[in-house]
């Protein structure tokens, strides 16, 4: 591999290299499969604060979107007014519009050697071991139309990953909806929303024309995408988190009783303060 990448794509062919002869004693010929399912969730752990910071950037995005819009109407034929507000409402909120971008940009360079290391024949000038290994059987180096053809026992591992990997785009597309839900009345962001429900089923489209291999590494790495995502909003770390369920009910009991006609206690509440009426 002659690219700029040829020298880390050797590191962590080494590297995962290592990790599968480790393995071997214990997993056998599921030993390739597992070090790069290891090796990508420890590359995703390593990236976990640039993506925190592009999921803040995100939700900072989509919270300002519908005062960027009002923006954008109400100085159409002023186009350097419009950008003087824009950059005002960026710096007032303490973010900027390459908020959600930039992380994700810097975490390019380590992807694409995962990807390449997993879908090159040759790495260092030498043959590519890991992709002699298999997954029930199917060359870890094979594609889906290669071979017996796509509905024989050789694709249908390769449907299998395809499932799974639809099923994840899946739950992402779900989680981003809660997580960032539309606001009403935003008639004019439907198209928008509906390509971003969309763009993540291109991951399936694209496993279909990669090596096994890459297509294991895609299924792990969106797999801890998701989980990444989930455990960043459950745990409030990224804005838009539900509430805790103590949170729920310290603020209902606060509406309640904010209620107009509401400063005492119903029912026998009352008598115990009047115990003489009936």
């Amino acid at each position: 591999m002659t690219s700029i990448l040829g020298v880390p794509v050797d590191a962590a062919y080494h590297v995962v290299s290592g990790f599968t002869g480790f393995l071997t004693p214990a997993l056998g010929g599921m030993a390739a499969v597992a070090a790069i399912v290891v090796f990508t969730a420890a590359a995703r752990l390593i990236l976990m604060p640039l993506s925190l910071r592009g999921l803040r950037g995100q939700a900072a995005a989509a919270r300002l979107a519908p005062r960027l819009q009002d923006l954008r109407k109400r100085y159409a034929k002023q186009p350097e007014r419009l950008q003087r507000e824009m950059t005002a409402l960026y710096q007032r909120e303490g973010t900027s519009m390459f908020a959600g971008l930039t992380p994700f940009l810097l975490q390019w360079p380590l992807l694409s050697v995962m990807y390449l290391l997993f879908r090159s024949a040759q790495v260092g000038g030498k043959p590519n071991t890991l992709l002699t290994r298999d997954l029930f059987g199917v060359p870890l180096g094979s594609h889906w139309l290669a071979g017996a053809g796509p509905l024989s026992g050789h694709g249908l591992v390769f449907l299998g990953i395809f499932a799974l990997l639809a099923g994840l785009c899946w739950l992402s597309v779900r989680l981003g909806r809660q997580m960032m839900p539309q606001p009403a009345g935003a008639g004019g962001a439907k198209a928008p929303a509906a390509l971003i429900r969309v763009l993540p089923y291109l991951t399936v489209v694209f496993a279909a024309f990669v090596p096994l291999a890459a297509g294991i590494y895609l299924l792990a790495s969106t797999g801890w995408a998701l989980d990444e995502r989930t455990f960043f909003w459950r745990t409030g770390r990224i804005p838009g988190a539900p509430p805790s369920p103590s949170t729920v009910a310290a603020a209902a009991r606060d509406q309640d009783a904010r209620r107009p006609g509401r400063t005492t206690s119903p029912g026998k509440d009352q008598g115990m303060q009047q115990p003489g009426r009936r």
